[in-house]
C-alpha cells in the first residue's frame, strides 16, 4: 500500500508480524487461495467504483498482483483481510485462484483502524463512511477524538467536524454521499430540523448555491436575524484578536469589546472539544 507522509502510523507500526501458518518466501510473502480470504468485517467502505475495479482486474490479468494483500489468520484456515480490498475484488474478477499475501495478527480495533487508515490515505471513503468509522472507534473502543486524529494523520477539529455530519438528515447524508453537495454545505445545515434541511437542500441543488450562501440562508431558516450593521462596526483590532484566539484554541471564538469591558465566547461542539479546551486553558 503506498504510504502518504504524515497519514497515520501505517501497518508495520500498528500490528506486528505474526507467526505464519503456511510456508512463505524469504520476503514474508506467501500465496493464499482467494476463496480462503474473507472481507474485513470492520471495513468502513461500502461502495467501490466498478469501472476502476474492471481496470484493475485487467491490469492484474496482465501483470499479476504487484503489491501483496495483508491478512490476519481467522478460524478454520480462513484469513481476514486487513488491507487490499480492491486488489482482492479485482483478483476475483480477473479469475485468480491465489493471491500474494503478508500474514499479520490483528485485534478487532486494529482491523478497523487499518482499514480506515488505508482508505483515508487513498481518499477512498465518502464523508459519511469516514464519519461512521470514526464513530465506531470512539464508541466501541473508547478512543478520544485526538487519539483518532493521531491514528489517521488528521487534526482533531477535522475528525470532530467529520463526525458531526452524522447529525444531518437522511436526505442531506445521501446528497453528500452522491457528491451533490459538499461537507461545507452539510455542516451549514446541521442546526436546522430535518424538514428544514431538506427544504434548504433542494434550493442548494436547484440553484447551485455556494457554502457561504447556504450558511446565510440557514441562519434565516433558524430565525437568526442578520447582524451585518453591528459587525461592520467591529474594529480591525477585535477581528485580529478573534483570529488569534481561534488559531490558538482551534475553535470558533467571538469577542465583544466595549469601553467598559466585554466578553469572550468560546464555542465547542462535543465533550471531546470541551476537554481539549480545558486542557489548554487550565
Amino acid at each position: 500500500m503506498p504510504s502518504r507522509s504524515g497519514l497515520g502510523k501505517g501497518l508495520d507500526a500498528l500490528i506486528p508480524t505474526g507467526s505464519q501458518t503456511v510456508t512463505a518466501s524469504a520476503s514474508g510473502v506467501t500465496q493464499v487461495a482467494v476463496d480462503l480470504i474473507q472481507r474485513n468485517p470492520r471495513q468502513p467502505r461500502e461502495k467501490f467504483d466498478l469501472e476502476e475495479l474492471d481496470n484493475l482486474a485487467a491490469s492484474i490479468r496482465e501483470h499479476g498482483v504487484i503489491q501483496p494483500l495483508v491478512v490476519a489468520p481467522g478460524k478454520n484456515g480462513v484469513y481476514i483481510l486487513i488491507a487490499g480490498e480492491r486488489r482482492l475484488q479485482a483478483s476475483r474478477k480477473a479469475g485468480l485462484k491465489t493471491v500474494p499475501v503478508v500474514i499479520r495478527h490483528a485485534t478487532d480495533q486494529q482491523l478497523l483502524e487499518l482499514a480506515l487508515i488505508e482508505n483515508v490515505q487513498r481518499e477512498d471513503l465518502n464523508p459519511i463512511e469516514e464519519a461512521e468509522a470514526y464513530q465506531n472507534l470512539a464508541k466501541e473502543f473508547k478512543m478520544s477524538h485526538e487519539t483518532i486524529a493521531a491514528r489517521v494523520g488528521k487534526s482533531r477539529v477535522t475528525v470532530t467536524n467529520t463526525m458531526r455530519l452524522l447529525d444531518a438528515s437522511a436526505a442531506v447524508k445521501q446528497a453528500l454521499v452522491d457528491g451533490r453537495i459538499t461537507e461545507g454545505h452539510a455542516r451549514a445545515m446541521l442546526s436546522l430540523s430535518a424538514k428544514a434541511q431538506e427544504a434548504l437542500l433542494n434550493q442548494i441543488i436547484n440553484i447551485d448555491m455556494s457554502v457561504r450562501q447556504t450558511e446565510m440562508l440557514a441562519r434565516k431558516y433558524s430565525g437568526h436575524k442578520p447582524t451585518t450593521k453591528k459587525r461592520s462596526a467591529v474594529s480591525a483590532e477585535v477581528n485580529d484578536i478573534e483570529k488569534r484566539l481561534r488559531s490558538s484554541l482551534g475553535t470558533k471564538v467571538a469577542l465583544k469589546h466595549g469601553k467598559r469591558g466585554g466578553t469572550v465566547t468560546i464555542y465547542y461542539y462535543s465533550n471531546e472539544e470541551l476537554d481539549s479546551l480545558l486542557e489548554k486553558l487550565t
